[in-house]
């Protein structure tokens, strides 16, 4: 399980030295707009991810007239400490430092909801990749390494393509086919997990948004062409030498994982023909499905939710809390205030951002 204990936000954005004793179940920060409220959920993200979901460049977040970001945090009785200027970067768990942010990722599963991100059913695929993986990753602990190795590969293939030359093009083709089966047997897996899960609860945790007669399914487009078996090594490695042609031609390698996408359908319908409204109902799903296999692995993911009710109702509000509240996963969200929220007394707490200043209520 995944818990914030504590957190001291000592330079990140307009936020500084900012201390935080959060409680383990639903924590809200109100406040106007420009007051720190997303900063503060980016900050949270960017402890779990070591990097910002709004953008990659370091100087966005560093602190004007500062020279980088500190954040510390206890989280279940460990100690995580980080540190990023435009020199260098630093992790370190109880004092010691960290291989990668992915090991930062295991201990601190971080699942976010944010207009920031868009929603996923009807969102780009690079979006709906990233949701997905994550998912994946946390659901398989070998995933890791082949989305390293596959990742290693696909640059080096981009770079002989990118440069004319055809040294060992082959080799990095073949080898790009075998790491491709295990990433898309891996995507297929859990989304038939997800499926399996969406079946056995959707007339209990998703009552209010979805009928139980409702038929919701999303299928993995795998990022290849129509007449490839993304399961079959052989079948992959013939592709691509048969096509070395085309990829010299554009110079980059346009199938693969990294061009998958997922497909979402609700009682037939293509999730381009759903309106906005059954989009946003269809992504919360989405989200919570993932939230809830998680869960049923044994591992309990914190939950940022930005913004609230900018783009959700109270009953779609009401629904994703009490969903996550009965989990007794920690959530941290933001909203501007403007209206009652639908929380739990007994199991919420209420905060104010002022300047980038968190103050209790």
């Amino acid at each position: 399980m995944a818990t914030i204990e504590k957190i001291h936000i000592l330079k990140f954005r307009n936020l500084s030295d900012q201390y935080f004793n959060p409680i383990t179940t639903t924590n809200l920060v109100v406040g106007k707009n420009g007051q720190g409220k997303t900063n503060f959920i980016e900050s949270l993200y960017y402890l779990g991810h070591g990097r910002s979901f709004k953008t990659k460049n370091l100087k966005d977040i560093i602190p004007f007239d500062d020279r980088q970001i500190q954040i510390t945090a206890i989280v279940d009785g460990q100690k995580i400490s980080l540190s990023k200027s435009r020199e260098k970067s630093r992790v370190l768990v109880d004092g010691k430092k960290i291989p990668s942010n992915s090991f930062l990722s295991q201990l601190l599963p971080i699942q976010i909801i944010s207009p920031d991100r868009g929603f996923i059913v009807g969102g780009t695929p690079k979006l709906k990749r990233s949701y997905l993986d994550w998912g994946v990753y946390h659901g398989n602990d070998k995933t890791l390494k082949t989305y390293a190795s596959y990742k290693k590969t696909l640059k080096n293939i981009n770079i002989i393509l990118s440069n004319g030359e055809k040294i060992h093009l082959d080799e990095w083709l073949t080898q790009l086919a075998s790491l491709s089966v295990d990433i898309t047997q891996d995507r297929i897996t859990y989304i038939e997990k997800l499926s399996s899960i969406f079946n056995e609860n959707k007339s209990k945790s998703f009552v209010n948004l979805l009928d139980s007669s409702s038929s919701f399914i999303f299928e993995l487009q795998n990022g290849w062409s129509k007449e490839t078996d993304p399961l079959n090594k052989q079948n992959i490695t013939s592709f691509l030498l048969n096509n070395k042609r085309t990829l010299e031609r554009n110079k980059y390698l346009n199938y693969g994982p990294h061009r998958a996408s997922v497909d979402f359908s609700l009682n037939g319908q293509s999730e381009n023909y759903l309106s906005r409204g059954e989009q946003k109902k269809m992504s919360i799903v989405f989200w919570a499905l993932q939230v809830l296999a998680l869960v049923k692995k044994g591992k309990k993911p914190i939950v940022l939710i930005d913004d609230i009710s900018s783009e959700l109702d109270n009953i779609k509000i009401k629904s994703i809390l009490d969903f996550l509240t009965d989990l007794e996963v920690q959530i941290f969200m933001t909203d501007k205030g403007n209206k009652k929220l639908p929380l739990r007394e007994k199991a919420s707490a209420i905060y104010n951002i002022e300047n980038g200043v968190i103050t209790g209520l």
